[in-house]
């Protein structure tokens, strides 16, 4: 017996939120409200090289080199359409400074449909729960809108933690933030990586969210596997492993 759940972390992009469309469609849009005409299909794929380039140079937003999540994605952004042939400064950064805020706030955002349900059922349950997701000082604001942040007891960012998935460090400063031992703590996430195997090298009881039915990982058993948010609660009940 390993004793009651008392906390739940939460991963939050692609397991509470999603973004509402592709980023060359919003990148698209935004270029188009400014003026430009680009194909989508090349916004993204400069979008994915320059992410790549980006996060190769300056892992985790920049943080060990001095730089915060703002001036990261900024830098991105600028990278992205100077990859597009957009070479006048005023206009990369117009793009860049409206795309950072654009995503700002819920209107780029999407909550899944079982989000709410499920962390209103873990509230009813008793459970205190909290955050631990690679996403820069943004977060609050976004959750705040999304109408989702009243849940939370904390937000555990990589840009706040300096340290990113799948480090356990951030998990390590999520667990001393919640006061109880990992044994105590259920952690949700759809990355087999960054959130299941992370969290259960620690002594957490990582649960994987598979909503599609895609991750053919086999050391994951089918008691750590979650099609839906709504399983969670029952499936916290019914553990005592």
């Amino acid at each position: 017996m390993r004793g009651p759940v008392r906390w739940v972390l939460w991963d939050i992009k692609d397991t509470l939120l999603k973004v509402r469309c592709s980023v060359g469609e919003q990148y698209y849009n935004e270029a188009k409200r400014v003026g430009l005409k680009l194909p989508a299909t090349q916004i993204e794929a400069a979008f994915r090289e320059a992410y790549r380039q980006h996060s190769h140079l300056y892992p985790n937003y920049g943080v060990a080199q001095g730089i915060n999540g703002q001036l990261w994605w900024t830098g991105l952004v600028k990278s992205t359409f100077s990859q597009c042939g957009v070479q006048d400064p005023a206009l990369l950064d117009a793009l860049a400074n409206n795309l950072y805020h654009n995503f700002s706030g819920p209107e780029n955002w999407e909550v899944f449909p079982d989000s709410n349900s499920t962390l209103k059922s873990c509230t009813a349950l008793g459970l205190k729960q909290g955050v631990v997701s690679n996403f820069d000082r943004r977060l609050e604001g976004i959750l705040q809108g999304c109408g989702l942040r009243t849940y939370f007891s904390f937000l555990m960012t990589s840009e706040e933690a300096a340290v990113a998935k799948p480090d356990p460090g951030i998990f390590v400063q999520a667990l001393k933030k919640s006061g109880v031992p990992a044994k105590h703590v259920v952690h949700v996430g759809d990355h087999y990586i960054n959130d299941y195997l992370t969290s259960r090298s620690l002594g957490i009881r990582g649960y994987l969210l598979d909503r599609h039915g895609l991750q053919k990982h086999l050391d994951v058993p089918p008691q750590h596997r979650l099609q839906s948010l709504d399983e969670l609660p029952a499936r916290i009940l019914q553990e005592t492993d």
